[in-house]
């Protein structure tokens, strides 16, 4: 493996970062295609940017927060987080008991990072995570229920299934909070689904910057006497988002519209009929999401196997190699070459994504053949190797093997 832990993935996301500042300043930005589905956005005109000051700018911008947030979260009280994973910090830290356990229910593994890590902070906190409903189920000492409407992958939970943990929750007097990062409008927008407050939940926290043009944050809202314990709480660890996040955060409410998810739906569409007319391996890597495309380690692992291609690289290197060779050589930003330690492998082709309106999906089936060709010239074997080959010709095989692993690390690393 070359991404071998958590700062081999900090060393990658600053490669990342370098990289597309040198795109932005040779080219513009505008020779830069963001298809992560997270690009958000801070939409502000000059008279809000005035306001912006420590305590005038929440004074002006919460109370319309309160309103926008509601309206789009259901509930009653919303506030406003750094991150979704502050939201959930802030909420474990204020409802979690010592000893107890915090049962998690998503619709497929692996769950997001944020919900076990902030468990551990927890004296004696015993964590139980479940994606089959028919094995779920809550032990006696439970203090959280924590329910994820959609994974990093964009898989949704069945509305049936949402409810009947809520109902099973609420039987046992255990508060439920909804991680519906993207889920709070893929799940309403695409799904048809309920709101999770209207599901019954009794909180829930969403990113304002998936699938919306907000700023990188998070927004919670939900049953005022909790929201309160975990207000107190995030103000205690500095977790509440700043004045200028919660402008963007109202601005991005403000211009938000559940058609433009509706929109790329038809754009998805002729970019799978092209992908399933494309290459036999194309057609086996590639699932549909809600809003586009994806290729996960899995697919990589059965692609691998079923085609016979002799590889040194792990799924997850080939997933990461992937997205930065997309990014560096042909311009698209996907998720792993800029996501944060332990988020998911998967690359992710989302045409929901503002930046799609301006990629014609031809241009956009040519960078990612172009990427792909690239990346199988360093990752599979079998273009190097001959089964007939003098031993010789195998040791300068291995060294092409390690000056290929070089060539992988420069481009994951410099």
């Amino acid at each position: 493996m070359i991404i071998k832990n958590s700062l081999d993935e900090v060393k990658k996301r600053e490669s990342a970062l370098k990289a597309i500042n040198s795109i932005i300043n040779k080219e513009g930005r505008n020779s830069l295609f963001d298809l992560t589905g997270l690009s958000g956005g801070f939409l502000a005109k000059q008279e809000d940017l005035n306001l912006l000051e420590t305590y005038v700018g929440p004074a002006i911008f919460e109370e319309k927060l309160q309103e926008l947030g509601i309206a789009h979260l259901s509930g009653e009280k919303v506030f406003p987080v750094n991150r979704t994973s502050s939201g959930i910090l802030a909420s474990i830290l204020a409802i979690v008991k010592e000893n107890s356990y915090v049962v998690h229910f998503l619709p497929e593994f692996p769950a997001h990072p944020s919900i076990p890590r902030s468990c551990k902070l927890i004296k004696g906190v015993n964590y139980l995570e479940f994606d089959n409903i028919e094995e779920f189920f809550i032990h006696d000492d439970t203090s959280l229920v924590v329910i994820t409407g959609s994974t990093m992958d964009h898989k949704i939970l069945d509305e049936t299934e949402f409810k009947k943990i809520i109902d099973l929750a609420h039987l046992n007097d255990i508060p439920v909070l909804v991680d519906d990062a993207s889920g709070a409008r893929l799940r309403t927008a695409i799904y048809n689904q309920k709101k999770a407050i209207e599901l019954g939940a009794d909180l829930v926290v969403t990113s304002t910057d998936k699938l919306m043009l907000g700023p990188r944050g998070g927004l919670m809202s939900g049953k005022r006497e909790l929201m309160d314990k975990i207000i107190d709480k995030a103000h205690q660890f500095g977790l509440e988002a700043q004045p200028p996040s919660v402008l963007a955060m109202v601005k991005g409410l403000e211009v938000y519209d559940e058609n433009d998810l509706k929109n790329s739906i038809l754009k998805k569409e002729e970019l799978i009929n092209i992908i399933k007319n494309s290459s036999d391996i194309f057609d086996e890597l590639f699932e549909e999401t809600p809003t586009g495309v994806m290729v996960s380690e899995e697919s990589f692992k059965i692609a691998i196997d079923k085609n016979k291609i002799n590889t040194n690289f792990s799924p997850k290197d080939i997933c990461f190699l992937w997205s930065m060779i997309l990014l560096k050589n042909e311009k698209i930003i996907t998720i792993p070459a800029v996501s944060m330690p332990g988020a998911s492998g998967t690359v992710r082709f989302d045409l929901a994504a503002n930046d799609a309106k301006n990629l014609e999906i031809a241009i956009l089936i040519e960078k990612i053949n172009n990427s792909f060709n690239s990346l199988l010239k360093i990752v599979n074997n079998n273009s190097n190797r001959n089964s007939s080959s003098s031993s010789s010709n195998n040791n300068k095989n291995n060294e092409e093997i390690a000056k290929e692993k070089e060539i992988a690390k420069e481009i994951l690393f410099s």
